[in-house]
């Protein structure tokens, strides 16, 4: 694993590129085990070939729609303008699968992936009328969440996916919490992907993880459109978007636990935060778009 500074674990736009994708983040890349996510732009009538491999996939249009050809079968996402304008259908694709991506109009998607021992779970196609769309905070702290792979939401063998979209001027990811010790009905294991697009031709964020002593780490990162930030461990948050630019991220999980949860444990300095919320609405902003 690389040593704890931003310069490690910020990926800013193009650093990370490998042919044909914007963006390849690998578990070897990573110094992980089980998380990854590409980003592929497709031109007008191009396709791609994808060879899962050893890992499990979603395809995410995060603008664009495509047509995903897999186990025989064809499902076509119908995609979004843009990851503010409303929720999107997907596919997953499951290990040891060959997959074409082609896209009539062009566009780019979002490959998420977590490496797994398992099988089992069919390629299907993902209707966005079946994505929970999560309000969550209050006041200042107000996000919306798209939940499109978690438990309960869609299943699959340990891939976890949402979408986290900020107004401008609001903190996210907050109170600042972790995910890095298998501890039962607290705690799992979790290895973390941050993907960002940012409203607006000059739009930034910024992005916190901080760990402890035992396990260092320190990251305070400017994010624009395209950068990536790795959670290796540690806190991690807030999520800040600036006042005037909306705040979108993309989180990718995966760990080495069998029963595929998401448990997170709050920084005990700030979780008391949490409890401000009951006396606060819910930012007049949200929900971006049109969604289901």
């Amino acid at each position: 694993m690389p040593n704890g500074t931003s310069s490690n674990y910020h990926l800013p736009k193009g650093t990370s590129a490998h042919a044909p994708y914007d963006l390849l983040v690998t578990p070897e890349s990573a110094g992980w085990e089980h998380s990854g996510l590409r980003v592929l732009t497709l031109k007008p009538g191009e396709e791609h070939a994808l060879t899962t491999g050893e890992s499990e996939f979603l395809v995410l249009p995060l603008n664009g729609g495509c047509t995903v050809a897999v186990d025989g079968q064809v499902l076509e996402l119908v995609g979004r303008t843009d990851v503010f304008s409303a929720v999107s259908d997907f596919a997953y694709v499951p290990r040891e699968s060959q997959a074409v991506i082609s896209s009539a109009d062009g566009g780019t998607f979002a490959l998420p992936s977590a490496r797994t021992e398992r099988g089992g779970q069919p390629a299907r196609y993902g209707r966005k009328e079946d994505v929970p769309v999560e309000l969550r905070g209050a006041g200042a702290c107000s996000r919306q969440v798209n939940n499109y792979c978690l438990p309960g939401t869609f299943d699959a063998e340990q891939l976890l996916v949402c979408e986290v979209l900020t107004p401008g001027g609001n903190w996210s990811s907050y109170p600042p919490h972790k995910h890095d010790e298998a501890r039962p009905g607290l705690e799992s294991e979790l290895e973390e992907i941050y993907y960002f697009q940012v409203a607006g031709e000059n739009g930034f964020g910024y992005q916190r993880v901080y760990g402890t002593e035992d396990r260092p780490i320190e990251v305070l990162a400017e994010v624009r459109s395209g950068d990536t930030v790795l959670i290796a461990h540690g806190w991690h948050g807030p999520s800040i978007a600036a006042p005037g630019y909306d705040l979108y991220y993309l989180n990718v999980m995966a760990g080495p636990g069998q029963d595929r949860a998401w448990l997170i444990c709050d920084d005990p300095a700030h979780g008391w935060v949490r409890t401000t919320w009951e006396s606060q609405d819910v930012d007049d902003r949200l929900p971006f778009g049109e969604n289901p």
